[in-house]
Parts: structure tokens; sequence; C-alpha cells
């Protein structure tokens, strides 16, 4: 059995760990863009924009939500989801239901439509994502999975409803 090495092992000291979360923010903002354009260029194919394919995403996943518990899980404003529902709605893939929480909150819920846009999309990129060349490891992406939850809860303070201050 070798031993690890050291470099891979040890924890960096701060500067240059930051040099290295720095390189990974340099590849998130490009993959993010570029994935946020592909849903944009493939939404003719389903009829849906970047937000509503997020709402329908969470809906999928988590089951019935109001609006501002959606705003919450997705570190957006009320106001935005609620337009991103309201797009959704009129395309008939969710749709509103009583609250027993809260008579003024309704429920949003996938629509049989929903589910199946949803799943759908989840199939295409499925495949996509299955022709990835690198040979990774459960080892990386759970190395990757680790460093990306680190530098989204260093942002945790970040309310998405807070005005920047003027410049």
């Amino acid at each position: 059995m070798t031993n690890p090495d050291p470099t891979t092992t040890t924890p960096l000291p701060p500067d240059h760990l930051a040099d290295r979360l720095t390189e990974v923010f340099d590849l998130v903002g490009p993959l993010y863009r570029r994935v946020h354009r592909k849903v944009e260029l493939t939404a003719p194919l389903e009829g849906l924009s970047v937000g509503v394919r997020a709402v329908l995403d969470l809906l999928h996943k988590q089951g019935p939500l109001t609006v501002p518990q959606m705003g919450r899980a997705q570190d957006l404003s009320r106001q935005f989801v609620q337009r991103m529902v309201n797009e959704a709605a009129a395309q008939g893939l969710v749709e509103t239901a009583p609250n027993p929480a809260h008579r003024r909150s309704r429920l949003i819920r996938l629509t049989t439509a929903g589910t199946t846009t949803i799943e759908a999309v989840h199939a295409r990129e499925h495949a996509l994502l299955r022709t990835i060349d690198g040979n990774l490891t459960t080892a990386d992406v759970d190395a990757c999975l680790r460093v990306l939850a680190a530098m989204l809860a260093l942002f945790d303070d970040v309310d998405v409803n807070q005005q920047a201050p003027p410049a």
C-alpha cells in the first residue's frame, strides 16, 4: 500500500486555499452561463424558460411548495418566483392547491403535464451528461460537491432581496 500524497490530503493554508477556490469560481461562472444559455436554446423544445425550469425542478424534487418556500430554497426573490410560477401556470405545468398550514399562501404543485415535461428534460440532460469524458470517480464528484457546498455556505448571509448600496 502506498502512502497518500501529503499535498492532496493536507488542508491548504488560507492564502493557497483562496487562490484555488478562485480557480473554482473561474470555472463555475462560465459553466453556469453556458448551461443557462443551453437551457435557453432548447427552451423551444419544451417551451421552458430557465426560471420555469427551476420551478419545475424544485417541485419535482420536493413536492408542493408555496412561492415563498420556493424563493428561499432557490435563493431567489419571491417576486421572481411568482412570475415564473405564473408563466408555468399559463402553460398548464403547475396549479395551485389549498395549503392546510396557511390559508393565504397556496401550495404550488406540478400538473401531469408539468411532471411529464420536467421528466423529459431530465432524461435529455441525463443522456447528455452520460457522455462526459474524464473517468470521473465517486470520490471526484464527492470532492466537487464538498467544495461547492463550502463555497455556497460562505455566502449564506447574502439576502437575494437586499438592494446593493448605491455606487
